[in-house]
């Protein structure tokens, strides 16, 4: 068999191998962007090298515009009435 034959399965495969690691790498950065009030496309840009550290740069020291939800859901703690004893 000729190693030419073979190298468009080798590309084939090559190709759908990063294409799952693209996918595995963009998909956390979509949530977190996403949750912090950011566009989510906005994870698009950590393909690109020295801009993917601008991004989380500005990310991380900027105010995020949504709380975390724990703090949404906290009540007072209840006023219990005094002991008449």
């Amino acid at each position: 068999m000729n190693a030419n034959a073979l190298s468009p399965v080798v590309a084939l495969v090559v190709f759908w191998i990063v294409l799952i690691f693209v996918v595995i790498g963009i998909v956390p950065y979509w949530k977190i962007f996403g949750k912090a009030g950011f566009s989510p496309w906005l994870s698009l840009c950590m393909l690109v090298p020295l801009l993917n550290l601008v991004v989380l740069y500005v990310v991380a020291f900027s105010t995020w515009s949504v709380q975390p939800s724990f703090q949404q859901q906290v009540a007072p703690p209840p006023v219990l009435p005094k002991n008449p004893w």
